[in-house]
């Protein structure tokens, strides 16, 4: 009995919470009248995708669209200023020096919206390609909510990003039914997606916007824990129909990603790590190295990890080889977890040729 209880049970756990998820968290297919909106895209060392993300913002049917070049190091600002010189719609800011204890992406964000005219405020990032009538869909969704981050169909292109991108809707799917988000007020209860990021401008402006969460390197569940604060509408949506983001180009950026948002992403605590850890090891690896010793309780167990993820490779078209590779991505991600630790504890946080110090010395909260 011991057995089964330790094999079977927490395997069905995230299993059946999924399987709520997959049910009642729909894709946004409902259109509306679009709104008048600012397309706010925040671009750093971005030359191999920001050409498709500015033109697939420039079909649709936007106010205006607002790159910040974010002290870009490549090609980026030659590619955006031929693009401005024939779209009048685009206009290209020049990004201000980051001050100390910033955050690039927030930093940029928040300028971005400084500057921007829009009803509506839509942050795209670079790497982020909008599909047709994505307006339309976002401006259906943010009837419904202030604030609303969107999950788009996420691409890969190499084993490594293959292994690690597909864990993230294993992570969103399996510990909270979604559409609570919306439906409680409480900051706790959150999930969210910077990808793509709605909020209205009156809405912004009652919490600061990206300007209150500056110092952070998770600045989308900060925004939205932020947002919440104030009382407004927060929703998590799936936006598969909305857009496709391959959000790495290779294993080792897929590496230097994760490790730079796990560990503050649960909040930047030791705690919180050791229970994510022992939680992940439990739920989706111990069936597997249990089947020499237990393995009817076992086989159970690790057929409720395999239905899971054929269930989220049918919904979210994972490649099929991630399934059978299952525990090999979890044991994959639990490194990462550590590694994420490591770096956030020595204050050596990379990512796009900057390095961040401890979120403590950023003045994180």
């Amino acid at each position: 009995m011991t057995a089964w209880l330790l094999l079977v049970a927490p395997p069905l756990v995230p299993l059946a919470i999924t399987a709520i998820n997959l049910a009642t968290w729909r894709p946004a297919t409902t259109r509306a009248p679009p709104l008048r909106a600012s397309a706010l895209v925040p671009a750093r060392n971005e030359e191999g995708g920001i050409a498709a993300c500015v033109e697939a913002l420039l079909r649709e049917p936007f106010t205006e669209i607002i790159v910040c070049d974010d002290r870009s190091t490549d090609t980026t600002p030659e590619i955006l200023a031929a693009l401005a010189a024939r779209e009048p719609r685009l206009r290209v800011l020049q990004g201000v020096p980051l001050p100390a204890g910033r955050v690039g992406k927030a930093h940029a964000c928040h300028q971005l919206a400084s500057a921007a005219s829009g009803d509506l405020l839509v942050f795209v990032d670079a790497d982020t390609i909008l599909q047709p009538h994505a307006l339309e869909r976002v401006s259906a969704a943010v009837a419904d909510a202030d604030v609303v981050s969107f999950l788009p169909l996420q691409q890969t292109g190499s084993a490594g990003e293959g292994l690690v991108v597909p864990l993230l809707h294993l992570t969103y799917t399996s510990w909270l039914p979604l559409r609570l988000v919306r439906a409680l007020s409480d900051p706790r209860i959150l999930a969210a997606n910077g990808q793509i990021m709605a909020v209205r401008r009156e809405a912004y402006a009652r919490f600061g916007g990206y300007g209150s969460v500056a110092s952070e390197v998770v600045d989308d569940m900060a925004f939205c824990r932020a947002a919440k604060r104030a009382g407004l509408r927060v929703a998590f949506v799936d936006g598969a129909c909305i857009a496709t983001c391959r959000m790495y180009r290779s294993g080792r950026e897929a590496w230097e990603g994760f490790s730079k948002n796990l560990y503050e992403g649960i909040g930047a605590s030791a705690g919180a790590l050791a229970l994510t850890l022992a939680l992940y090891a439990t739920c989706f690896l111990l069936p597997w190295f249990a089947l020499p010793f237990a393995p009817i309780p076992a086989a159970v167990g690790v057929l409720a990890n395999l239905t899971q993820r054929v269930l989220l490779a049918v919904r979210f078209r994972h490649a099929a080889w991630v399934v059978p590779a299952h525990p090999v991505g979890v044991l994959a991600l639990l490194a990462l977890a550590v590694n994420s630790w490591r770096w956030s504890r020595s204050g050596t946080i990379r990512w796009r040729g900057r390095i961040y110090a401890a979120r403590g010395a950023r003045g994180g909260a």
